[in-house]
C-alpha cells in the first residue's frame, strides 16, 4: 500500500500488525471536533466545580464573618451562575458525546460485518458462529459503553483528582497531605485489580460466546433435537455451559466487590480524619471556617471520582478485552483476495489444470493433479464415492477456496486474477444443503440477481419446479422463516436451484442439488434444466444415474484425482469402479446390461 494513503478505503488492507492503529485512526478522525468539544466542556466543568467552593470560601470568610450583607447577594448569584453554567456544559458534552459514540459504534459494526463477508470459508469453518455473534453484539456494546462513558470520565476523574489535590495542598498543606496519602493505597489496589480483572473478563466473554453458540445450534437444529428426543440432553449441555459462565461471572463480581469496598472505605476514612484535624486547625486559628468548609466541599467532590474509579477500570478492562476479540477478526487477513481483471463477455470455458488442494490446517491433499476441461455449453457430471472431493472441487470454481497447486481458469484466465464480483456473476452454485434466509421467497430468489424481472423469476421457478411458492399464503412475498425450516428439504433445494438459475450464469454448478427430490419431480426438473444447461457450462455433482444423464460427459473422481472422463455409457461398460458406484441406484444387473447395450 502506498504511504500516501490518508484514510481507510473499502479495499485498503494494511498489514495485520498495524491493523488496529489504522482502524482506530479511521474511526476517530471524523469525530475529532466532537472529541475536542467533549474534552473542553468536561475540563471546563471540572474548573467550575472547583470554583464554586472557592466562591463559598470567599462568602464565608468575607461578608458573613465581617457582618457585611452587601456582597452576599452578588457572590450568591455568582455561585448560582457557575452552577448553571456547569449544568449547561454537562448537557452539551453528553449530547455531543452520544452522537460521536454511536457514530463510531455504527462504523465499527458495519466494517466488522463487511470483514466477516470478506474472510474465506476456511476462516468460518474454524470459528463457532456463537463466538462471531458475541463479538458483533456483546463486545461492541462493551466498547461503546467505555467509549461513551468510561474513557471520558477516566480523563475527567484523574484530572479532577490531580487538580483538586493540588488546590487542597495549597489551601492547607497538612490536610492536603492527608488527602494525597489516601491516594497511595487506591493506586496500589487499582493496579492489582486491573491485572486480575483482565483475565476473568476475557474468560467471561469467551464463555458468553460458547453459550451463544449452543443457543444458536439449539434453535437451528430444533427439528433434529426433537426428532431424536434429545431435548433433555441438549438442555443439560446448555445448563452446564450456563453454570460455568455463572461461576466465572461470580468470580468477576467478587473481585469487583472487594475492590469497590476498599474504594468506598478509604475516602470516607480520609473525610473523617480531615474533619477532625480541620476542626482542631480552626480552633487553633491555623485556618478559617470558610477555608475548612471549602476544603471539605472540595474533598467531598473527590468521593464520587474515587468510588467510580472501580467501575471505570472494570469497564476499561472489558472494553480492552472486547477490542482484542474484535481485532482478532479485523487482523485476520483474507487469504482469498479479489483480482483486478474482468471478463466483459465471458464464454464460460472452464479448465482445471494440475489442481492440488489441501485445507489450511492439514497437509493431506484432498485433490491432487486434477485435470478437467469443460467447454462452453457443455455439462460434466462429477461422480465419486463419499469423501472423494467432489464438493471441494466445485467450491474451487467460485473461489470459496483457492487451489494450493495448479490453477482453475475461465476463458483462459486464472480465477485468482478475476475480480470476485465478476467471477461470482459468471458462476452460480446450488448446494446440496441449501441456505435460505429469514426473508420473503422473492427476496431469497433475488439474491442471485437483484434486478430480475417478475417474468424471469417466474421462469426460474418453473425450471426448478418450485411452483409451490405461489401456493404460500402471500405467494412470493411470503416470509419463509429462518433457514427455510417451514419448507421441506425438497422445497428448499428447489428454491436454491431457482435462485442459481435466475442468476443466468455462464457456469452453473449443481452440488447434488436434486438429492432431496422425489423421482417424478426430479424428472421434471432435469427436463427443464437441459434447456438451461444448453446455454451454460455445467458441473453437476451426481450420485444417481438419472442425474448423470443430464451431462454430456462424466468425470470419475477417485481418491482426490480424476481417473476417467468419458460418456456415461462408455464408462458404465468399461470402468468397473464407475459401474459399482451407480449400481446402488439400479435395481439389478440386468438393467445395467440393458443400458450398456442400448
Amino acid at each position: 500500500m502506498s504511504s500516501t494513503h490518508t484514510s481507510l478505503g473499502p479495499t485498503d488492507h494494511p498489514p495485520a500488525g498495524v491493523h488496529s492503529l489504522w482502524r482506530l485512526r479511521g474511526y476517530l478522525k471524523p469525530h475529532i471536533p466532537a472529541m475536542v468539544i467533549m474534552l473542553t466542556t468536561a475540563l471546563a466543568g471540572v474548573g467550575l466545580s472547583i470554583a464554586i467552593p472557592l466562591v463559598t470560601k470567599a462568602l464565608i470568610d468575607g461578608p458573613i464573618t465581617d457582618g457585611d450583607i452587601g456582597p452576599v447577594l452578588p457572590l450568591g448569584l455568582l455561585a448560582l451562575a457557575l452552577g448553571i453554567l456547569e449544568a449547561v456544559f454537562i448537557f452539551w458534552r453528553r449530547w455531543v458525546q452520544s452522537n460521536a459514540v454511536l457514530g463510531v459504534e455504527t462504523a465499527i459494526r458495519h466494517d466488522l460485518y463487511e470483514r466477516l463477508q470478506e474472510l474465506p470459508m476456511a476462516f468460518h469453518g474454524h470459528w463457532q458462529s456463537g463466538q462471531l455473534l458475541s463479538r458483533v453484539t456483546t463486545d461492541l456494546s462493551a466498547i461503546r459503553r467505555f467509549s461513551g462513558f468510561g474513557l471520558l470520565f477516566l480523563i475527567i476523574n484523574v484530572t479532577q483528582l490531580t487538580v483538586v489535590t493540588g488546590v487542597l495542598l495549597n489551601m492547607y498543606w497538612p490536610l492536603g497531605l492527608v488527602v494525597a496519602a489516601a491516594a497511595v493505597p487506591i493506586i496500589y489496589l487499582s493496579m492489582r485489580f486491573e491485572n486480575g480483572y483482565v483475565v476473568v473478563s476475557r474468560r467471561v466473554q469467551d464463555e458468553q460466546g460458547d453459550l451463544a453458540t449452543l443457543a444458536e445450534e439449539g434453535a437451528v437444529g430444533i427439528r433434529v433435537i426433537k426428532s431424536f428426543g434429545r431435548s433433555r440432553h441438549v438442555s443439560e449441555q446448555y445448563d452446564e455451559a450456563a453454570r460455568k459462565l455463572y461461576e466465572t461471572s461470580m468470580d468477576k463480581v467478587r473481585l469487583s466487590a472487594r475492590f469497590w469496598t476498599f474504594l468506598e472505605i478509604i475516602p470516607n476514612l480520609a473525610v473523617v480524619l480531615v474533619l477532625l484535624l480541620g476542626a482542631l486547625g480552626v480552633g487553633r486559628g491555623d485556618l478559617t471556617p470558610g477555608t475548612l468548609v471549602a476544603f471539605i466541599t472540595l474533598m467531598l467532590s473527590l468521593v464520587w471520582p474515587v468510588a467510580a474509579l472501580g467501575v471505570i477500570l472494570a469497564m476499561a478492562q472489558e472494553a480492552m478485552t472486547a477490542a482484542a476479540r474484535v481485532l482478532e477478526i479485523f487482523d485476520t487477513e483474507p487469504t482469498i483476495v479479489s483480482g483486478e481483471r474482468t471478463l466483459e463477455s465471458p464464454r464460460g470455458h472452464l479448465r482445471f489444470e494440475g489442481v492440488d488442494f489441501h485445507f489450511p490446517d492439514s497437509d493431506e491433499l484432498v485433490l491432487r493433479d486434477v485435470n478437467l476441461e469443460v467447454a462452453p455449453g457443455e455439462t460434466v457430471a462429477v461422480v465419486g464415492a463419499t469423501g472423494s472431493g467432489k464438493t471441494t472441487l466445485t467450491a474451487l470454481v467460485p473461489r470459496l477456496y483457492d487451489v494450493t497447486g495448479g490453477r482453475v481458469t475461465v476463458d483462459g484466465v486464472d480465477v485468482r486474477d478475476l475480480s470476485l464480483p465478476n467471477l461470482r456473476t459468471i458462476v452460480a452454485t446450488a448446494f446440496e444443503e441449501p441456505t435460505l434466509f429469514s426473508m420473503s421467497a422473492r427476496e431469497n430468489l433475488a439474491l442471485g440477481r437483484a434486478d430480475a424481472t417478475d417474468e424471469e423469476i417466474r421462469d426460474a421457478v418453473e425450471v426448478a419446479q418450485a411452483g409451490f411458492v405461489h401456493d404460500l399464503p402471500w405467494g412470493l412475498d411470503t416470509r419463509i422463516g429462518e433457514q427455510g425450516m417451514s419448507l421441506s428439504g425438497g422445497q428448499r433445494q428447489r428454491l436454491a436451484l431457482a435462485r442459481a438459475v435466475l442468476a443466468q450464469p455462464k457456469i452453473l454448478v449443481l452440488d447434488d442439488t436434486l438429492s432431496a427430490l422425489d423421482v417424478h419431480t426430479e424428472a421434471l426438473v432435469e427436463t427443464a434444466l437441459r434447456r438451461v444447461l444448453a446455454d451454460a457450462t455445467g458441473i453437476v455433482v451426481a450420485h444417481r444415474a438419472s442425474t448423470v444423464m443430464l451431462a454430456d460427459k462424466v468425470a470419475l473422481l477417485q481418491d482426490g484425482t480424476i481417473t476417467h472422463v468419458g460418456r456415461h455409457s462408455d464408462l458404465l461398460a468399461e470402468v468397473p469402479a464407475y459401474r459399482s458406484l451407480l449400481a446402488a441406484e439400479v435395481t439389478g444387473a440386468d438393467e445395467l446390461l440393458e443400458e450398456v447395450s442400448a
